[in-house]
């Protein structure tokens, strides 16, 4: 993995990829860095790749072309992710959705899968488990990940959010996670976790 990318994106060419008539992924993200790097390893699988960086400009894609898969992050800078895949789902009811979390937010998961996604992946992901995804045939199931988040980066990237809803306000972080004010002023000290 080179210093650039932090962000792991698999980019093994696929050997003949079975992608259908129509190509063409609309991925939704807005973390841009992840944003160009996934577009990337998934343009060399095969895919005609749009992105988007928001639910307008996304909800803007759709309108215009309903793509034949998607990939979306449940957790967009102006609104949510739910929204692209509801929208998605009316005007393609056949598109191929896989929605992305990275707080491990399995509720906003099951209630993205019950509106049409076909499964979620925790960020980051790889192009490879983002591939695998939405091609998997009916009640086939992805393997585990290669690089799972340890339970100690969960853990922090889930106060992290916390903290960051609650406007940085610790006392206030604290309260909501039932801890004690110094114990979240010292996790809040360290680096995170691997």
């Amino acid at each position: 993995m080179s210093p650039e990318a932090p962000i792991p994106i698999a980019d093994h060419a696929a050997e003949s990829l079975d992608l259908g008539p129509d190509p063409s992924l609309l991925l939704v993200d807005d973390d841009e860095a992840f944003l160009r790097r996934l577009g990337r390893a998934m343009e060399r699988r095969g895919f005609e790749v749009e992105m988007a960086g928001s639910v307008a400009a996304a909800l803007a894609a759709i309108s215009v072309k309903p793509p034949a898969y998607a990939v979306v992050d449940l957790r967009l800078g102006d609104g949510n992710g739910l929204d692209v895949v509801e929208r998605l789902r009316e005007r393609r009811d056949d598109a191929r959705v896989i929605v992305l979390t990275g707080y491990g937010a399995i509720a906003s998961a099951v209630a993205a899968v019950k509106i049409g996604a076909i499964d979620y992946l925790s960020k980051p992901a790889d192009a490879a488990e983002v591939t695998q995804a939405l091609l998997a045939q009916g009640g086939e199931l992805p393997g585990p990940p290669e690089n799972p988040m340890s339970a100690d980066r969960v853990r922090w990237e889930h106060i992290q959010r916390v903290y960051e809803m609650c406007d940085r306000n610790v006392s206030e972080t604290a309260r909501r996670l039932g801890m004690h004010r110094r114990t979240l002023q010292r996790i809040l000290a360290k680096r995170s976790p691997k």
